[in-house]
């Protein structure tokens, strides 16, 4: 009998083994199941979402819990199609994914002839929200080929990329391969960059940091850049908890009056790792965002800092490598006048009290669902709960609160992000914060939670339909119409899927219901309207 020779399909799981991979969400099919040939074998887990949006979208959770790549297996044509959104909502949130695609057979490419699950031109596809794609015709060059996207991947600004590999060469011998999982020297700010910051905030005697989401994993290198400057730190939706409760902390959306007034009136904006978007800076689109000449701003990123607010000083590097860097030793910033707590509790101040009853009211119960579940991760979808957490939250730590709400801005994505959260991080519960209109997207996700037996609890908001699109069309003098589409009865679904359910419609039963059911569970609150 001759020895076995592994296959391309093979290797892929070895080498995804050695750069670390613990967890694969994927649906198989014909085009893919020569990936799967070594996968029950391997030490890897794989998860079966209900759609391949569901698998990209677990993958983006767990990415943001973990700090590593989330990973996924789709087919040919319509898999790949059905994971573009997810793969789009990473993009903008810079959230590092590989997917990795079956494609047709390498002479059939290009040809048009009707083969199943065919494209024009798949890879071109996926280039227009991926990094990087890259079709495998080398089977000697697996190894090498997946370095690469591992290395556009995290390397830099992080984001997806896409390997596709035809059917024909996933059979195919991979022969020896290596894989070495790159290493990425941080790029260091230069010396003349970091001495005029360091003079720049050196002379500054009201500064205010502004961070985003490129700062969540140097969590601790930006709050003893904050100490050390006595400055008020301004945190964007996908920074929130990165001060966690701290006196400098301003957990609140630039779109405030009295936060912009604080950015505005201050001698000196230190912006970290945050693209100045309007959806977290202009949510209200009113134009009024704007920052101080004396405008630093660092990220990894250079395009980023060719857009958006010009700066006075740009540097490109690796936030923790600048913030290391600043404190190491350039400059003493005796210049600072101090009351950054002060300006920082008056601007938190400021801000909740110019809301509303209504998003006064969301907030409350966001900090209710902490003090009932204190470990726990919130993950959202576009649903009114989530837009004032967005406007003001008290995360109790960084990526404990995050959503698909900015950017983007795709419905479907709580529930399978929930799954992939809770998948990245055992031990600690998620609650999925959704709208009756959106969790219909995804839906069956809960058949997902079950099979895993995710830590989850699905909180339906039910406002009857898509309430905020509502309120929109209402306040341009337009008849509401499509935003009324009927719900299901959520727990007779929750029932058949084998999750325990219950239906509340005060706060004080919500919050019971969170203690008591185990997980994964659904809640349905019936807003009142």
């Amino acid at each position: 009998m001759s020895e076995h020779a592994v296959t391309v399909g093979e290797a892929l799981v070895t080498l995804l083994e050695q750069a670390g991979v613990d967890t694969v969400f994927g649906i198989p099919g014909v085009h893919t199941i020569e990936l799967y040939r070594g996968l029950a074998a391997s030490t890897i887990r794989h998860i079966t979402p209900r759609h391949e949006q569901g698998a990209g979208f677990m993958a983006d959770g767990y990415a943001r819990v973990t700090g590593r790549p989330g990973v996924c297996f789709v087919i040919t044509g319509p898999g790949l199609t059905n994971t573009l959104t997810a793969m789009a909502q990473a993009r903008a949130d810079s959230i590092p994914m590989l997917v990795i695609s079956g494609v047709n057979a390498t002479a059939t490419l290009g040809r048009g002839r009707g083969h199943l699950h065919e494209l024009p031109d798949q890879a071109a596809l996926a280039r227009s929200v991926a990094l990087w794609t890259h079709t495998l015709t080398d089977p000697a060059r697996l190894g090498e080929v997946l370095e690469q996207a591992f290395r556009v991947m995290t390397g830099g600004r992080p984001g997806p990329v896409h390997l596709e590999i035809p059917t024909d060469v996933m059979k195919l011998p991979a022969g020896n391969q290596s894989f070495t999982l790159p290493a990425h020297p941080r790029p260091r700010p230069s010396s003349a960059d970091l001495a005029t910051a360091a003079g720049m905030l050196d002379r500054s005697t009201s500064p205010v940091l502004l961070i985003g989401g490129g700062a969540v994993h140097c969590a601790d290198a930006v709050r003893r850049l904050a100490e050390r400057l006595d400055a008020p730190v301004v945190s964007t939706a996908n920074a929130r908890g990165i001060m966690a409760g701290h006196a400098l902390d301003v957990p609140a959306s630039p779109s405030f009056g009295c936060v912009r007034d604080l950015l505005g009136g201050s001698d000196l904006v230190l912006a970290l790792g945050t693209e100045l978007g309007p959806t977290d800076c202009d949510m209200y689109e009113d134009g009024g965002f704007a920052l101080p000449a004396n405008l630093i701003r660092v990220d990894i990123d250079a395009a980023q800092l060719s857009r958006g607010a010009p700066a006075a000083l740009a540097i490109e590097a690796d936030l923790g490598a600048f913030v290391e860097d600043l404190l190491g030793g350039a400059g003493t910033w005796h210049g600072n006048a101090g009351g950054g707590a002060q300006r920082a509790r008056s601007a938190r101040d400021l801000a909740m009290a110019s809301l509303g009853d209504t998003y006064r009211s969301h907030i409350g119960l966001i900090r209710d669902i902490w003090q009932v579940l204190p470990e726990a991760t919130l993950v959202g979808d576009s649903t009114q709960v989530v837009y004032a957490g967005n406007m003001f939250v008290d995360a109790p730590r960084q990526a404990s609160w995050f959503n698909s709400a900015t950017g983007f801005g795709t419905l479907g994505y709580a529930a399978p992000a929930a799954i992939g959260a809770a998948l990245g991080q055992p031990g600690r519960p998620v609650v999925a914060l959704l709208g009756d209109g959106g969790f219909q997207f995804t839906l069956a996700e809960m058949g997902s939670a079950r099979d895993c037996d995710a830590d989850v609890a699905f909180l339906v908001w039910n406002n009857a339909g898509y309430m905020e699109i509502e309120t929109s069309m209402t306040s341009a003098s337009i008849t509401p119409i499509g935003v009324t589409p009927s719900a299901p009865d959520f727990s007779a679904i929750a029932a058949a899927y084998g999750l325990p359910s219950r239906r509340v419609e005060s706060r004080e039963a919500l919050l019971e219901a969170l203690k008591d059911l185990p997980r994964p569970c659904l809640i349905e609150y019936l807003d009142p309207r």
